[in-house]
């Protein structure tokens, strides 16, 4: 088990990977109720001047806050996800055949008791997709 109290501002604390497909993207949009169509159809992106279809920004936020739980829970900390925080650099761009994958990685920047402030970074193909993402954890 891990403590808070244990981690140290530039520690990596995981590495986590994604793969999104077009089929993950149309389960999302039917739970969450977004089916603006640059995130379903590959005509529509195009004509909104996007390479190809997107994955929504809430989905990649979620794939994020996803993988710092995960690692929590993995790590054995009684921690709560308190603040998260994201701005979007690139969007998702998720080809009918291939899919695309998120690779998101996590940095201590702040460690204080009770709290860590991780630095997140997430990329896409190479690009950063959100700049600059923070979670906080705090002891339960």
């Amino acid at each position: 088990m891990t403590e808070l109290a244990d981690l140290t501002p530039g520690d990596r604390v995981f590495a986590a990977s994604f793969p999104v497909s077009r089929a993950d993207l149309a389960a999302y949009a039917e739970a969450s109720g977004d089916r603006n169509p640059i995130h379903l159809d590959e005509a529509a992106a195009k004509a909104a001047g996007l390479p190809d279809v997107i994955a929504h920004g809430m989905y990649t936020m979620g794939l994020i806050s996803r993988a710092v739980l995960e690692w929590a829970a993995e790590a054995g900390l009684d921690a709560s996800l308190g603040e998260f925080s994201a701005r979007f650099a690139k969007p998702v761009v998720v080809p009918a055949g291939t899919g695309a994958v998120v690779d998101v990685e996590a940095k201590v920047r702040k460690a204080e008791t009770g709290s860590v402030e991780l630095a997140i970074t997430a990329l896409s193909g190479g690009e950063k997709v959100v700049a600059p993402a923070r979670a906080t954890l705090t002891s339960n």
